[in-house]
């Protein structure tokens, strides 16, 4: 059973100020998805990618999973949680491609918000320990 502050805390996932309705990316993610440009390494080497770009953007890679299920047209997600103005962060999708060949950035939606809570919760134990 969650104590109430957890369960709280679940209830607003950290979204940073991602307005989902908005078409463009976020300053963040525009920054990430341009070092992933050009991308060839396949599945194999999508962690490694997605962690360097993450480390440049003075960011940290958290955790990958299979796409299936969550994302359409997609095989790998890579959770990440970057830098904001200020001392604030975000955490956001890295998502490489049904082919493999292409990564492309994406704030968290509706479909992806548990994916979030999952990374607070992976944070608050790293936190921790």
């Amino acid at each position: 059973m969650l104590s109430p502050e957890m369960t709280e805390r679940h209830k607003a996932p950290a979204l940073g100020a991602v307005d989902t309705s908005e078409p463009f990316l976020p300053m963040e993610l525009l920054e990430l998805e341009l070092s992933l440009e050009g991308y060839t390494g396949g599945e194999a080497g999508f962690c490694e990618a997605v962690r360097t770009a993450a480390g440049k953007a003075g960011g940290e890679f958290l955790f990958d999973l299979p796409a299936a299920g969550l994302i359409d047209d997609c095989r790998r997600i890579a959770v990440l949680r970057v830098p904001t103005s200020g001392s604030d962060t975000r955490v956001v999708l890295a998502v490489l491609d049904r082919d493999g060949i292409e990564i492309r950035m994406q704030a968290p939606d509706d479909e992806t918000v548990h994916l979030v809570r999952f990374a607070d919760a992976f944070i608050e134990v790293l936190e921790r320990i």
